[in-house]
């Protein structure tokens, strides 16, 4: 452990913008001491280093983004999702969830497991075959087999097969042998597999299927319409099928004397092996004869399966076929069983359908129990043992999309009574009409690892809705749903301010804050609106209170620096709508062709002006709205903070400042950025350039689907794309920001859908530091209450607002709070003028608060109160505070604190009250930090970062030691920038999809518990033994179990395949799996122990078994005796 000492006392600065002296390199770890040493001295004891830092990906939520592949195993109950993006999902019972992703990042055309062997084979679009080990719980990669010179289009597993069949492009049949994984010498030939006669090429393969009836038989289905089957011991054809339709799958009939097809005219056929010159049924299920006697013409039937039951008709399942005609129509899964025709709607799309049975043997009686159905953005599984078909209930957290995510919030370490709480409310609330039967995809093992504490994840959503989940233990659990649109009225069809402000959802989530410990949250809206919310165990009849305030700059009253411009404005509190106040109208905008006056004063939504019943939950109490001013509309809001121990909340946005109390109900202040300085402007500045046209506003919605949003301009940028942090924050927050070497200017940006685009943004301009045009809007980035000194000359700590600005500047406004709980209803909070301004380099993004001993400073609140719980005459309801104050454990190092400041370059550590810069490091000079924190890790704090160039490194504090440095993640979209945060224990995520959140550790300590925390993917499982065929079907029913393919797939039989076909690609699988298991001190040790324990185990089934077999054996001694004893003395025409 190193010591810091640095100075104490007796610092003193010339100038507000002293503190940036001292500015060490970038590539130093720390600034030097701004002033000359005195006694006093701080001494810190830091116990962060850079052996408790380990940076990896823990596990993903939600609903795979842009899924193309399903694979079922029906012996380990485990699911498997392929994506577009070439990630894999595997799923199995709640708390079995495995992410694996394909480093070429080519889509998955198809999965296939080696069904209760613990692997499981991809087939990517760049033709390759991966085989993956399931074994271990962080999945690899044991081989690749690389395709040269033809495209693979369909593959084939045969259950209890080590030989995979693979279809290509080219209508070829090749084999791949799956333990060593190379290419067989045998080859079924498309030319081989048609008649010689035939004149065209069949197509690319899109079926492959054994014969239930004799393993020997390989069906081979081709696009055009052709079916063969194979014999793969005379290598040539049994039987050939040529049909006008174009094919696109094919199910077998258990027995193997029959089989289905479903066809490109929305037809299914039925095929049976005795006659195969036609087909004895041809159906259109949806397909109905017109007037004309001719049929409606239909959609393909993309997929079909024909599954046999023992106590009811068989089941035809299939997806698509509708008719052409029903324009509108939802896509359907339609389900027949005898006469019963049940159509199925879905949402979305289906991508892919599979049924689940009670065998995994084909020549058996199917039972089918569940339809597993993928859709492009939901997952479902149909209850297929009861008529009417219910859904099971998904106990993954599949709807985090529901409507799409706009921002996210992590909290670690909760109060421990915060997570029941939220979920007895939201259960309540939670849809019936499920299926009673357990969810089927119930394999692999889960359990509460011991490094668990409660964790919240927050997101925001564009219907404007908020949604807690219990993100505990690595998973994640719906808890609570609010919706914030109830507080307003509906807005009409193209009409009132929110209409022009945004074309849809003006509700959108853009920030919220919450206080675990009080239960006040706070959301900010993108029709510059913000809500507060109280929680209440109870229903209430409330009245929603509503502020407007009036934060706008008129820019055509200002001529210069020196004229007294933007007056604070006040605004009484009222209730209900919001009516223009005519004495305070403002002529017309200059660029408009109407009067605009009659607009002016009026928000964007229109609160209910009524009493509302509430129910349990967060109930709001107070809106807050930014109204339109001289025909232009408000600036969204870019920061804010609440305080529950002080009863205010304050915000700001690139016009400037407003702190509002919430129990009062009254705006304390409402003052542009500039006038916050008064004197102390740090900044020469120019006269305003005359007005621009209106900017347009940002969304928030996901950004493309297509994630190819990375132009020409972005390529040439060294920070992915966004020339600076204010770019950036345009597209987000749609507020024009300067900094001091770039100015931007804003992009158009639509909603057109409530589907994502994201827009390139336009390269800077360099401009002067000391000489800034006025025209330009010095953005509230940060906020943050707390106990501090807000001058110099204060010997004690008291409340005050840190203000952080787009500029590097920070201010600290200093307030006065009567303690009385009786006077801090009735006083007036007074607000100081503005104390200590102080500077760094690039946009404040964050404030952190140590003592002088190091440790944090967390902020006051308020303990939570019931404020609808009956009233208790014992136990009256006052406010209990918890005040941290920073001079409490200061007996030796006397009075004062750390103060935290870091910025889109840089971060700060300064000594209060004195302000002097104790500690500089310079973060980053190519790029800029998009998101910093404050964390608790391993006991200790540390400052986390994440730049835009995709680097996530922590500093130590207060030294700023550099302790990790990793280039992890490029910022490739906005959704990056816009949902990435850090937490404390080491852990940060972000939106890594439009549907899925990806969840990191930086935590050396978590990284090492990591293994115990997952889930086990495979358990060993008894193959269900094959059924009796019994002596005739085994003898007329082929000789099915006779077939032995390595005879005709071996090296010695078949030959070795062309070098040039395939290339063989060994994986890091058994290497990464004893990485993983040996990672940790006792990694090794657990995993002997869990083997002697397996080992133990099974001597002791052995053990048993063994006794079993000898009382067996002797009661079966015993009968033959007494049998022996029976029949000896009898003739043999007595038997």
């Amino acid at each position: 452990m190193k010591k810091f000492r640095k100075v104490l006392d007796g610092l003193t600065t010339s100038s507000p913008s002293g503190g940036t002296i001292g500015s060490p390199s970038c590539g130093s770890a720390a600034g030097t001491p701004t002033t000359a040493p005195t006694p006093k001295e701080i001494d810190v004891q830091e116990t962060l280093v850079s052996e408790n830092f380990q940076l990896c990906k823990t596990v993903r939520h939600g609903f795979p983004y842009q899924p193309t592949a399903l694979a079922f195993d029906p012996v380990q109950k485990i699911l498997a999702i392929g994506s577009r993006s070439g990630g894999v999902r595997i799923l199995g019972r709640p708390g079995v969830d495995c992410f694996c992703q394909h480093e070429s990042g080519a889509a998955i055309l198809q999965l296939q497991f080696l069904i209760n062997e613990g692997a499981l084979v991809t087939a990517c679009a760049d033709d390759t075959l991966h085989l993956w080990n399931l074994r271990q719980r962080r999945p690899a990669i044991l081989h690749s087999l690389k395709f040269n010179r033809e495209r693979i289009t369909f593959c084939h597993l045969p259950f209890q097969s080590k030989w995979l069949y693979v279809g290509t492009e080219r209508g070829n049949t090749h084999i791949v042998n799956i333990e060593s994984f190379i290419l067989s010498g045998y080859v079924i030939m498309w030319n081989k597999a048609i008649e010689l006669s035939t004149k065209t090429h069949p197509g690319p393969v899109v079926h492959l299927s054994d014969s239930p009836k004799d393993e020997g038989k390989l069906l081979v289905g081709f696009e055009s319409g052709t079916i063969v089957q194979w014999d793969l011991r005379a290598k040539k054809v049994d039987f050939r099928i040529y049909y006008d339709e174009a094919i696109h799958s094919v199910s077998w009939h258990h027995e193997g004397k029959q089989f289905m097809c479903s066809h490109s005219d929305g037809s299914l056929t039925l095929w049976n092996l005795r006659n195969t010159s036609k087909p004895i049924q041809v159906t259109f299920p949806h397909g109905k004869i017109q007037k004309d006697g001719r049929k409606e013409s239909c959609k393909p039937i993309l997929k079909v399966d024909y599954k046999t039951s023992r106590n009811s008709e068989p089941f035809v399942i299939f997806s698509g076929g509708l008719s052409y005609d029903k324009a509108g129509r939802r896509p359907t899964l339609t389900i027949m069983h005898g006469k019963a025709i049940t159509v199925l709607e879905m949402d979305y799309p289906i991508v892919e359908f599979m049924t689940l049975c009670e065998t995994p043997y084909n020549n058996e009686v199917q039972d089918p129990y569940a339809v597993v159905v993928l859709l492009e953005k939901d997952l479902i599984v149909v209850d297929l043992t009861q008529s009417n078909f219910p859904v099971f209930e998904n106990p993954y957290p599949m709807d985090i999309h529901e409507s799409p995510v706009t921002c996210t919030a992590y909290f670690a370490d909760c109060p421990p009574d915060i997570i029941p709480v939220l979920y007895s409310i939201g259960a309540k609330h939670k849809k019936t009409g499920y299926s009673q039967k357990e969810w089927p995809v119930s394999g692999g093992m889960w359990t509460l690892g011991s490094h668990t504490y409660p964790e919240v994840i927050i997101t925001g959503h564009a219907d404007g809705s908020i949604k807690f989940w219990d993100a505990s233990a690595i998973t994640l659990q719906m808890l609570y749903k609010l919706k914030t649109s109830k507080v307003f009225e509906k807005p009409k069809q193209n009409e009132g301010r929110a209409a022009e402000l945004v074309d849809d959802d003006p509700f959108a989530v853009q920030m919220v804050s919450w206080c675990p410990q009080s239960r006040i949250f706070c959301v900010v809206g993108i029709s510059a609106h913000i809500i507060l919310y109280r929680f209440s165990k109870y229903d209430a009849n409330t009245q929603i209170v509503s502020l407007e305030v009036r934060l706008q700059c008129d820019p055509e009253d200002v001529i210069s620096p020196s004229e007294n411009e933007n007056n604070p404005c006040f605004s009484e509190p009222h209730s209900g709508s919001h009516s223009p106040q005519p004495h305070h109208q403002h002529p017309a905008s200059p660029g408009g062709g109407t009067p605009e006056s009659f607009k002016d004063y009026t928000p964007c939504l229109k609160v209910k002006d009524r009493a509302v019943r509430v129910p349990p939950g967060y109930q709001a109490e107070l809106v807050i709205q930014l109204p339109w001013m001289d025909g232009e509309p408000p600036q969204q809001i870019s920061s804010l903070d609440i305080n529950s121990a002080y009863g205010l909340l304050a915000f700001g946005n690139c016009n400037g400042l407003a702190v509002v109390d919430y129990l009062q109900k009254t705006i304390l202040l409402c003052m542009s950025t500039l006038d916050l300085y008064g004197a102390a402007d740090p900044y020469q500045r120019l006269t305003r350039s005359p007005r621009r046209n209106r900017q347009s506003t940002s969304g928030l919605t996901e950004l493309s689907d297509n994630q190819q949003s990375v132009d020409t301009e972005r390529s040439k940028s060294p920070t992915s794309g966004f020339a600076s942090r204010r770019a950036m924050l345009q597209q987000l927050h749609g507020v024009t920001m300067y900094s001091h070497d770039e100015h931007h200017t804003t992009t158009s940006y639509c909603w057109s859908d409530r589907e994502s685009r994201e827009n390139s943004f336009s390269r800077s301009r360099s401009s002067s530091v000391s000489s800034i045009d006025r025209d330009t809007k010095e953005a509230i980035t940060t906020l943050q209450f707390g106990e501090s000194f807000g001058r110099k000359s204060d010997t004690l700590p008291t409340p005050c607002l840190w203000v952080g600005t787009s500029l590097g500047v920070i201010l600290l406004i200093p307030m006065s709070i009567p303690t009385d709980l009786e006077e801090r209803m009735e006083e007036p909070v007074t607000i100081g003028p503005c104390g200590a301004v102080l500077m760094l380099k690039g946009s404040v993004l964050r404030f952190g608060f140590l003592d002088c001993m190091g440790a944090l400073i967390p902020n006051p609140y308020e303990v939570w109160r019931d404020l609808n719980a009956p009233e208790d005459p014992d136990r009256p309801r006052k406010r209990k505070l918890v005040h941290y104050s920073p001079s409490s454990s200061q007996d030796t190092c006397g009075e004062g604190h750390l103060a935290i400041v870091c910025s889109e370059r840089q971060a700060k550590v300064f000594l209060m009250p004195s302000q002097s810069c104790l500690f500089v490091h310079n973060i980053t000079e190519s790029s800029f930090v998009l998101r910093a924190d404050v964390v608790s890790v391993c006991n200790s704090v540390c400052l986390a970062c994440f730049c835009a160039n995709g680097h996530v490194m922590t500093l130590s504090l207060p030294s700023l030691r550099p302790l990790m440095d990793v280039n992890y993640l490029p910022l490739t979209d906005m959704r990056i920038a816009r949902t990435f945060c850090f937490t404390n224990g080491g852990q940060a995520l972000y939106l890594s999809s439009p549907t899925e959140i990806q969840r990191i550790t930086y935590s050396q300590e978590m990284y090492d518990n990591l293994q115990e925390m997952l889930g086990e993917l495979f358990t060993p499982t008894e193959t269900p033994e094959a059924q009796n065929r019994g002596f005739l079907k085994g003898f007329f029913g082929g000789n099915a179990h006779t077939f032995d393919r390595e005879e005709l797939f071996g090296e010695a039989a078949a030959g070795k395949a062309s070098r040039s076909l395939a290339q063989h690609i060994p994986g890091q699988g058994g290497v990464e799996g004893m990485k993983v298991a040996a990672s940790g001190a006792v990694g090794e040790i657990a995993r002997a122990r869990i083997a002697l324990d397996e080992r133990g185990q099974r001597l002791g089934e052995l053990e048993e078994r063994t006794a079993l077999m000898m009382t067996s054996a002797e009661s079966f001694s015993k009968h033959a005796h007494e049998l022996m004893l029976k029949c000896k003395d009898k003739k043999w025409y007595q038997f």
